[in-house]
């Protein structure tokens, strides 16, 4: 298990390339899911300085917070509620330029402008979502939706 970061500079597709294989490093081996979104949730935070990065899993009806790093959040949200409970719902990494404009968004911060969340599917089943918000607008694009659907792809 790698115990440090290599935060790179660069192009977007030049952090995240050199992210992934830290990702692997710090999954490997590892097969307790807190300890994994935990160190995913830093590893994106620490390269990115998003404004919030997190997970929320599946449980019956809902999703739960999860493993994250940022200001205190929402701790349950409905399927099809806001853009995570939508991306839920529609079983796609849903990418919103302003929140404000979403039907339903879920304020948890005045402070977030944009946000993307992908599903993290197991067995052909959706378990939870990544969650990653921005205090810009339109901060998110393709490229970060390809990576970002990468990395829920590694976890055990």
């Amino acid at each position: 298990m790698a115990e440090d970061l290599s935060i790179l500079k660069g192009s977007k597709i030049e952090q995240y390339e050199s992210l992934l294989p830290q990702i692997e490093g710090l999954l490997h081996g590892e097969n307790n899911l807190i300890a994994n979104l935990a160190n995913i949730s830093a590893a994106l935070k620490e390269q990115f300085n998003w404004w919030w990065v997190g997970f929320y899993w599946v449980h019956e009806d809902e999703l739960i917070l999860g493993p994250f790093q940022g200001p205190v959040a929402c701790t349950r949200i409905k399927k099809g509620r806001g853009v995570c409970g939508g991306a839920w719902e529609q079983g796609k990494t849903l990418m919103v330029e302003d929140v404000e404009k979403f039907p339903g968004h879920i304020a948890c911060s005045s402070a977030s402008k944009s946000e993307i969340v992908v599903p993290v599917f197991k067995n052909g089943n959706i378990v939870g979502v990544l969650d990653v918000d921005s205090e810009l607008f339109a901060h998110f694009d393709e490229t970060d939706q390809l990576y970002l659907e990468k990395i829920v792809r590694m976890i055990p």
